[in-house]
């Protein structure tokens, strides 16, 4: 039983950080799963403590996925239309790896910004900040994840 414990920990470390770029996945609830599995696997792995403040870091991790890309696109003056088109372009961007994902969320900002009848200057600018807004997140995601797997071993 202690292998299926392990394995099934790792399954979610794994797919906790293919959550941090993959947004139909959602990493940093997914690592924490990991951590709670090895946990159930020996309590001496994992402190209750660590579980404490790995779940407030995967809560505050999560709560800003949601709300620094749309902070930041808001912050440029984005239109609603610039935040549904970044989203539309991460999810289109799926299909086209790696680049679709990096670039994604930038043109579909931008061209979001665009529809909305924004001057080019202004949606540049505000898909600029939807990219950052979307790199910081899958940053905090990603290093979230890895702690995971650091705090396994």
């Amino acid at each position: 039983m202690d292998y299926v414990y392990l394995i099934l920990a790792v399954l979610c470390a794994v797919l906790g950080l293919a959550g941090a770029v993959l947004p139909v996945l959602p990493g940093p609830p997914v690592s924490y799963a990991a951590l709670w599995i090895m946990w159930l696997r020996n309590p001496q792995d994992i402190s209750s403590a660590s579980l404490w403040i790995m779940g407030i870091l995967m809560l505050v991790v999560s709560l800003l996925d949601y709300v620094a890309p749309v902070w930041l696109t808001n912050k440029g003056g984005g239109s609603p239309s610039a935040t549904r088109g970044a989203t539309a372009g991460m999810v289109v961007g799926l299909f086209f790896p790696p680049w679709g994902l990096l670039l994604g969320p930038f043109l579909g900002a931008f061209l979001g910004e665009l529809m909305a009848h924004a001057p080019a200057g202004k949606a540049l600018r505000v898909a600029l900040l939807s990219f950052v807004g979307f790199l910081l997140t899958t940053g905090f995601k990603f290093a979230y994840g890895v702690a995971v797997l650091i705090m396994m071993w």
